[in-house]
């Protein structure tokens, strides 16, 4: 049988900085991480995975039976971009061939072991991968790929629902603790896992989508959610809380406030009041106290947002904030409409930040000093331990090495009026 080899292509540049810390196949849209969605259609079939080479040791961390950075070939494979959202199979067997999209993008590879050889993770993630592998090419425009980071709430909903019909098979059930008082509309398509509490006061509204709530998670009194929406295992809603249509909360995280048509990665805080809209959180960040963020411009125009250094229409009227791993608000902040936060920074004070903000810095509107590395990882030490994570060394390690990858965006141009 073929073995099935999900990679990273050059595509994953314009999903940063969400995706610095982890391959582009970690993102989370819907209740489940890309990788996940794809390994469920091939349940029988070895899997390797090919990433960035600085990304390799912590991906090994994550996946010990998976090889990574070396495709398991014995009988030829299927290779699979990482930012696909697959719902369903591509054939295993058939032609040797490359399935691209219109703009050039490789969907697939499939091969034989012959071929198999010329492919690597660096051929992958190099401008014309095609070129070097020599193989023919069909049309593969039929698939939903993930381009830009605000594709990713995007397709949120609609990701939502499908995970929904493949973890329930569309049904709604109640395994865990429901109180007096709390009300469930339209409970079959509701699903509260083992473990999990509703407080009395709670509403969870699944008239315009499914609800899916994970084992052990609790939804404090008075807590309101709209469907479509997920969330994660030991994950905590705040009292009073209001989450909108279309989010996803994954693991660990403790929410408040208002949230709208946003993912928030595993072990981040948003505690308490503040909104949240149209945005994308990495894993271990923390908004303070009434931390908010606007999502649509007063002129209703597309929003801009930094890509690679250089401002880019969104064609959406609707992007908030993104922001990477490590990063936190301080109280009050508030961020203007397609603001990007990179990795490791520490954003507080009155008036708006930049619209883009680099990784490794300190501040807010009034300047920004870098934030040393050691400092960084001392802090996110803390933070991960308060969680019961204790950081390895291989995470250290790629801490140091984006703080030298990330200087780059401190050289970026950046426009004070958009």
């Amino acid at each position: 049988m073929k073995n099935i080899c999900i990679f990273e292509d050059k595509g994953y540049t314009k999903l940063l900085p969400i995706v610095y810390t982890r391959p582009s196949f970690e993102i989370r849209c819907g209740i489940d991480l890309l990788i996940n969605k794809v390994v469920r259609q091939y349940p029988n079939a070895k899997v390797s995975l090919l990433c960035r080479d600085y990304l390799a040791d912590v991906t090994k961390e994550k996946y010990p039976n998976y090889s990574v950075n070396k495709c398991e070939c014995t009988d030829g494979a299927l290779y699979i971009n990482g930012r696909v959202l697959l719902n369903s199979q591509i054939p295993l067997d058939g032609t040797e061939e490359a399935g691209v999209t219109k703009d050039g993008t490789i969907v697939y590879i499939r091969t034989n072991k012959g071929t198999c050889d010329k492919i690597t993770a660096e051929v992958l993630l190099s401008e014309n991968p095609i070129e070097k592998i020599k193989i023919k090419t069909v049309e593969a425009n039929d698939y939903s790929m993930i381009n830009y980071t605000w594709e990713v709430f995007q397709y949120n909903p609609k990701q939502l629902t499908a995970d929904f019909n493949t973890f329930t098979g569309g049904k709604g059930k109640i395994e865990g603790k429901v109180y007096e008082g709390a009300y469930l509309l339209n409970p079959s398509q509701i699903f509260i896992a083992k473990g999990a509490s509703v407080f009395p006061g709670c509403v969870l509204n699944a008239e315009d989508g499914p609800i899916y709530i994970d084992e052990d998670a609790v939804l404090q009194p008075g807590a309101v959610i709209e469907g479509p929406h997920f969330t994660g295992r030991k994950s905590i809603i705040r009292i009073g809380a209001k989450i909108r249509t279309g989010s996803t909360i994954g693991e660990v995280c403790r929410v408040g406030g208002e949230v709208e048509d946003s993912i928030i990665q595993s072990y981040s805080n948003k505690q308490h009041d503040g909104f949240l809209g149209h945005g994308y959180l990495g894993s271990w960040c923390n908004l303070g106290a009434c931390t908010n963020n606007s999502d649509l411009k007063n002129n209703y125009g597309n929003v801009k947002v930094y890509v690679e250094g250089k401002l880019m229409d969104s064609g959406s009227m609707f992007v908030g904030l993104t922001m990477g791993d490590h990063s936190k608000s301080g109280i009050g902040t508030t961020f203007n409409t397609g603001t990007v936060v990179g990795i490791m920074c520490n954003i507080y004070g009155e008036g708006l930040p930049p619209k883009f903000i680099p990784s490794f810095s300190w501040g807010g509107a009034k300047g920004m000093v870098e934030y040393m590395s050691d400092k960084a990882i001392e802090v996110a030490e803390k933070v991960m331990g308060r969680r019961k994570v204790k950081i390895t060394d291989a995470e250290k390690t790629l801490y140091k090495k984006l703080y030298e990858l990330t200087k780059v965006e401190k050289t970026y141009k950046i426009s004070s009026k958009e």
